[in-house]
C-alpha cells in the first residue's frame, strides 16, 4: 500500500491529498529514509510523520483494506512516540501562549493590565519604601 494511503486510511491525516503533500515536503520518513507518496508500506515498517511540531513515531502492523473507524486504528499501527516530544509541545504552547509582533497595533485591555501588574510589582528602589515605613 503506497505511504500516502496507508497515512490517510489510519486517520493521521484528513484527506489524501494533505498526506500526499506532507511526503512531497519530506515530513515523512519511512525507517528514516525520506519518501515520496508512492513509496510502498509493509508490515515492521517504522513511520516517522512530523505534524504540528511533533515527530510522530509509528510501526506498521498491517495493512487496513480501505480507511478505518477511530476505534480500529489500533489493529494496524503502534504509536510509539516519546513522551517527551508531546511535553515539548506543552513549553512551546506555553512560550508562545500570547504573542504579538511588535507594531501590530495598540494594546489591548489584557496588554494594558499586564503592563500596569507589571510596574506595580516591580519596584525600582526597594530600600526607600523600607526607610519610609
Amino acid at each position: 500500500m503506497r505511504v500516502d494511503k496507508f497515512l490517510w486510511c489510519v486517520r493521521y491525516f484528513k484527506t489524501r491529498s494533505i498526506a500526499t503533500n506532507a511526503c512531497k515536503q519530506g515530513k515523512v520518513k519511512v525507517d528514516g529514509a525520506n519518501v515520496k507518496p508512492s513509496k510502498e508500506v509493509f508490515p515492521n515498517d517504522k513511520l516517522t510523520i512530523r505534524k504540528n511540531q511533533i515527530d510522530y513515531q509509528i510501526e506498521v502492523l498491517d495493512l487496513p483494506p480501505s480507511r478505518v473507524g477511530a476505534k480500529l486504528v489500533n489493529l494496524y499501527i503502534i504509536d510509539v512516540t516519546p513522551k517527551e516530544a508531546f511535553e515539548k509541545l506543552e513549553l512551546l504552547k506555553y512560550s508562545k501562549d500570547y504573542y504579538r509582533k511588535k507594531g501590530t497595533g495598540r494594546p489591548t485591555k489584557k496588554d494594558r493590565r499586564d503592563i500596569d501588574d507589571w510596574f506595580e510589582n516591580t519596584d525600582p528602589n526597594p530600600d526607600e519604601k523600607d526607610k519610609e515605613a
